[in-house]
């Protein structure tokens, strides 16, 4: 055979089961850390962090002062958003993780937004049905990392970090939030591997047992392939 391109003198080898552009989605409440932990965990592994588009988002503020006027707006922004992401992330031959995974959008928000009566029936159907079709193009997550935390610690967390478009949330929400979490990962763990912890009582801030022993765990379960030479080399 003739020579070929000097990217493909070496290959992958590990189990085939095991790809090389691994799935990490962080997800879980306001509040309980997720980008922080997706930065910390993408600087350790070495894998590439997308984050939620919260800073830009133009609907938030407007959102969090009429929840019912603006909640079409900001899920529909939030999800074409995420489709991008998602799209950009299943043409990645790179590991990656995700803050916060366009599942959400639907499974919790806009779920939560209907039922206590900020999203109408027309808006909450038309929405379901958008992403509904999107969803179908997109790979899953490999892994779900699911964030707990109770309403009230979630509280203390927010007015910690001080966002002036967040002054508004209310516990109540908070706490519809978790429940629709909780219903969500019980469907999610019938398809997704899903690694559970709760913040409250599980520090993973700073550099403790408990965030070591995370990145070990999924340096386990994602160990790194290894390159070999294809010119019969050993």
């Amino acid at each position: 055979m003739g020579n070929r391109h000097a990217s493909d003198k070496r290959a992958v080898r590990g189990n085939d089961s095991v790809n090389s552009n691994y799935f990490l989605a962080i997800a879980g409440n306001i509040g309980v850390g997720k980008t922080e932990l997706t930065s910390r965990l993408s600087a350790e592994l070495g894998w590439v962090a997308y984050y939620e588009p919260v800073i830009h988002n133009p609907y938030l503020d407007p959102f969090y002062k009429d929840m019912q006027r603006w909640s079409f707006h900001l899920q529909i922004y939030f999800l074409g958003e995420r489709f991008k992401s998602q799209v950009e992330i299943g043409r990645s031959a790179l590991p990656f993780i995700q803050d916060r995974t366009i599942y959400e959008d639907a499974e919790i928000f806009a779920r939560v937004l209907h039922a206590q009566g900020s999203m109408s029936q027309v808006d909450y159907d038309n929405y379901t049905s958008l992403f509904a079709c999107m969803v179908d193009f997109l790979r899953k997550p490999d892994v779900i990392l699911y964030l707990k935390a109770s309403p009230e610690v979630l509280m203390e967390r927010i007015a910690r970090r001080g966002r002036e478009s967040e002054k508004g949330i209310g516990i109540d929400y908070i706490r519809r939030l978790n429940d629709a979490y909780d219903a969500w990962m019980q469907k999610a763990r019938s398809s997704t591997d899903v690694l559970e912890i709760d913040t409250d009582t599980v520090a993973l801030q700073g550099e403790t047992p408990a965030f070591r022993d995370l990145v070990d765990e999924l340096k386990r379960r994602y160990p790194r392939q290894v390159e070999l030479p294809l010119d019969g080399g050993r």
